[in-house]
């Protein structure tokens, strides 16, 4: 459990890969997890419809010394509101803004207040040295991507991206000696993302991973991993997806590097001006 700050977090993210029995678990856990820190393992196992040894079995998955480690790190998120998930139910509507509302701040505070600082230290200074940073995402990540381009450059770091993936690869490829290969990607399991790290990591390109999974192939590949929080469920099923996690990280990484260099808010001054022309 060192450097984790949120047992939600954790179960959010391990939740595509667990089985079927610590699936039913972790659903009864982040239905109402304070309600789990005053119950016996016998309890949660009843609750869940599955035995004790397999209550036993989902903390050691989970990294945990066993099921008291788990109420332990339950109760220190008991009464944080932002790290519980809000359904939403379409036929109240102002309900179910407000509950997406809460799920979008749920996951910056946790993706911005669960980063490890010495982590986010080096991914900022591999980005001040870099000669030039290509971001690679994919499918609905690729808008991170643009926006992260967008804003490396205005602040004068050379970026680069692509939507085609056969693009893409190709500048991965011609990464010069100095540069950095940023990927973004909720998951953290997307093949072609994966290929383009093996090809950046032969050519010695270091590679920074923003993912939602501390466990994921692109994570456990990058050289750094930024770990970001997901709440957003869709249709009442498995699947998590949300870009605000990943534009939250971006957006960090951008006002970090602009406080460190007062010459960075010149550059962003004389990209305004310039593009400020074209508007009427």
């Amino acid at each position: 459990m060192e450097n984790r700050s949120n047992i939600i977090n954790l179960l959010y993210g391990s939740l595509p890969k667990m089985s079927d029995t610590d699936h039913k678990i972790a659903e009864v856990v982040l239905a109402d997890p304070a309600s789990i820190v005053n119950m016996t393992i016998s309890a949660l196992a009843r609750k869940a419809s599955v035995s004790e040894a397999s209550v036993s079995r989902f903390c050691k998955n989970l990294d945990l010394d066993g099921f008291h480690q788990l109420k332990i790190e339950l109760a220190k998120v008991a009464e944080d509101r932002y790290s519980y998930y809000q359904k939403v139910n379409p036929d109240d509507l102002l309900q179910a803004l407000k509950n997406i509302s809460d799920n979008k701040v749920a996951e910056i505070v946790n993706t911005l207040t669960s980063a490890s600082t010495a982590t986010i230290r080096q991914v900022l200074n591999a980005l001040k040295r870099a000669n030039l940073i290509q971001v690679a995402a994919s499918g609905g990540t690729f808008p991170v991507a643009a926006d992260a381009v967008y804003k490396f450059n205005q602040l004068g770091l050379l970026a680069v991206t692509d939507e085609l993936w056969e693009t893409s690869i190709g500048q991965t490829m011609n990464l010069p000696t100095g540069a950095v290969l940023l990927v973004i990607s909720n998951s953290g399991e997307t093949r072609n993302l994966l290929t383009q790290i093996e090809v950046a990591k032969s050519r010695g390109i270091l590679v920074i991973a923003i993912t939602n999974r501390a466990d994921s192939p692109i994570g456990l590949n990058a050289d750094l991993h930024i770990l970001t929080a997901i709440r957003q469920q869709i249709f009442e099923s498995e699947y998590y997806f949300s870009r605000v996690a990943a534009m939250a990280a971006i957006e960090a990484l951008f006002l970090l590097l602009l406080s460190g260099d007062k010459d960075n808010l010149q550059h962003i001054k004389t990209h305004e001006e310039l593009i400020a022309q074209t508007k009427i």
